[in-house]
């Protein structure tokens, strides 16, 4: 047994003192957190481990307990160990959405993930102060992870200066477009294994301690240009413009045009992409978490699709495609 599993069991001893209890691995994430849960009785409960030298629970239990009063679907924090960097909260349950996504039901997980979706950035309108901004410097930066970790890193290429040139403009392209959409409170990662099956208020939503108030598209393309899984591009830009009536509705766009929002969102995937396929490689170079790389082939096709149908980034087009496949296509 390992030496924080132990402490941990001493803890709920005390939290619990003369009741028998079983505490099982629940799972992991990209971060330093694990997760137990903790059986009793007829309760099942999630622990957080977060070990306080790489992670810290703060902002976790504070976001957590903001969503939870406006009806959101996360977990009810029920004690916490700050100076171990332990939570203890309801649980969820075990079913992502990932696991039983498929055509016969995919339209009502979905439908329930969007309305949730809105209900969350709902919460923009009441504290719109409540989570730091996705500024300008902090996209920058996550797309710089595809030019270190990516480019640099897992291929072990070099990057020209006329190449630098390229991703710098396109990168404050991309920039200007997420900013000038409405800013509402984003999750981050609001994809199939961070969203629950849960009975009721369905889904159950976890994983979101990176919260920010950015653009209104982010976790649209999370959820629907999923890193996980992949759907006809037909069947997407439908759920786009569905979801963009669904958002005129709610007050959460004004008078924006479909085609618009349309390349909002395709350009907010390129964002997020050149993000993640960053921050696969510098999981499995950095931390040793090798089975991110399975997921940068659907990852890329994403990129190269949305840059390939955008023809004021065809110069990083044309550049990714070079650089990844050794050759130059014209868009």
């Amino acid at each position: 047994m390992d030496k924080r599993k132990q402490i941990i069991r001493n803890w709920i001893e005390s939290l619990y003192p003369a009741e028998e209890f079983s505490l099982e691995p629940a799972s992991s994430d990209a971060s330093f957190r694990r997760y137990f849960r903790l059986k009793k009785q007829q309760d099942s409960l999630i622990i957080m481990d977060a070990p306080p030298e790489n992670e810290e629970i703060t902002t976790f239990c504070r976001l957590a307990r903001r969503f939870y009063t406006l009806g959101i679907n996360v977990p009810e924090i029920l004690h916490t160990e700050n100076e171990q960097g332990f939570v203890l909260m309801s649980d969820l349950g075990s079913d992502h959405y990932l696991d039983s996504l498929n055509d016969s039901t995919v339209e009502r997980l979905y439908g329930d993930a969007l309305t949730s979706l809105v209900k969350f950035q709902s919460g923009s309108f009441d504290e719109p102060e409540f989570l730091p901004a996705y500024s300008a410097e902090l996209l920058h930066g996550e797309m710089d992870l595809f030019r270190q970790w990516y480019l640099a890193i897992h291929l072990g290429l070099e990057i020209s200066d006329e190449e630098h040139k390229i991703m710098d403009d396109a990168w404050q392209l991309l920039i200007n477009s997420a900013l000038e959409q409405p800013q509402l409170w984003v999750h981050r990662d609001y994809h199939s294994r961070n969203l629950m099956i849960t009975d009721v208020n369905n889904p159950g939503i976890i994983d979101f301690q990176d919260a920010v108030t950015g653009p209104i598209t982010y976790d649209l393309v999370s959820l629907l240009k999923d890193c996980y899984i992949e759907w006809p591009e037909q069947r997407v830009e439908d759920w786009v413009i569905g979801y963009h009536n669904l958002a005129l509705q709610s007050g959460l766009l004004k008078n924006e045009n479909e085609q618009q929002f349309l390349r909002w969102f395709h350009r907010m995937g390129i964002q997020r992409h050149l993000k993640v396929a960053g921050i696969f490689a510098r999981l499995s170079h950095r931390d040793g978490k090798s089975r991110y790389l399975d997921d940068i082939p659907l990852t890329l096709k994403y990129l190269i699709s949305a840059l390939k149908n955008d023809a004021e980034l065809a110069d990083l087009y044309n550049m990714v495609i070079s650089k990844i496949y050794g050759s130059k296509v014209s868009n």
